[in-house]
């Protein structure tokens, strides 16, 4: 009897596990966060996915925070608010401390949204304040099939809120960073060009030399640092030394690696509790 019993019981244990993991397999994966606008659903234009992804990486320049958007086709089996939490777990939006992140999220076969709110945000964007969101500024425009215009409007409300919030200030220094490296393209453009009216006129090595210092000095005023400063002039100065001949025998490559399509959008470590709302359209 005993053993008849132990043996049903280790075969539910058995079921029980291979129906988790089938639970599991079954679950909406979670995409790479690459923009702060993310459609799988092809429902966006890449007009207003750009015009949204100016939007956010500029607010989140000016004030720190970070702002994403997503939408997916469903989250079943999970409710919206299961997989909404699972996606700011991986991400990891906001800053570390301040935790001031905050992710809409459109499950667009579902008919269902959820804006997720972190703990450093969750005074400015109380629950009440994101259903009202919900329900006064996405699931109108939704309902006319209006997607950017509901998603652009709620931004403009949240971003309105968290303007309103006292919070650290952004990181000087990482938005130096990225002016710097908005101006990559044209500081190797320019030595380039210094480096071919340079050599014409000193010679290649004093040339060189001479090219080498101005981009070194003019990528250290731009906010690269010394390192930065050294290894540009060292590019100019060799690129300058072996001419355009050099150039198109290493295949014409020259500086065309680059940082091409911008730099990466990464979270901060914020954290997040279930703050937020969600609702239907």
């Amino acid at each position: 009897m005993f053993a008849n019993l132990k043996t049903s019981l280790a075969a539910l244990i058995a079921i029980f596990i291979f129906a988790s993991f089938n639970v599991r397999a079954e679950l909406v994966a979670i995409p790479a966060l690459k923009t702060h606008v993310t459609d799988l659903t092809q429902t966006l234009t890449s007009e207003q996915q750009n015009q949204l992804e100016a939007k956010l990486s500029a607010f989140e320049q000016q004030s720190g925070s970070q702002v994403a958007v997503l939408m997916v086709p469903s989250t079943q089996p999970e409710d919206i608010a299961q997989y909404s939490i699972r996606v700011v777990d991986a991400w990891k939006l906001g800053r570390e401390k301040p935790d001031d992140g905050l992710l809409i999220l459109v499950a667009k076969n579902d008919h269902k949204m959820r804006i997720e709110v972190g703990y450093g945000l969750e005074g400015a964007i109380p629950d009440l304040t994101a259903k009202r969101v919900i329900t006064e500024v996405m699931a109108p425009s939704f309902k006319q099939n209006d997607f950017y215009g509901g998603i652009n409007n709620a931004t403009d409300k949240l971003i309105a809120l968290i303007s309103g919030e006292q919070l650290p200030a952004p990181n000087k220094q990482a938005a130096s960073n990225d002016s710097f490296d908005n101006m990559l393209p044209l500081l190797l453009f320019g030595g380039l060009v210094l480096g071919g009216i340079l050599r014409a006129i000193f010679g290649h090595f004093f040339g060189g030399v001479l090219n080498g210092g101005a981009i070194a000095v003019l990528a250290w005023m731009l906010g690269g640092g010394v390192l930065a400063a050294i290894l540009f002039g060292a590019i100019a100065f060799v690129f300058t030394l072996i001419g355009p001949v050099g150039l198109s025998q290493m295949g014409g490559g020259g500086f065309a690696g680059g940082r091409s399509g911008g730099g990466t959008f990464s979270g901060g470590g914020g954290g997040f509790g279930g703050g937020g709302a969600s609702g239907n359209w």
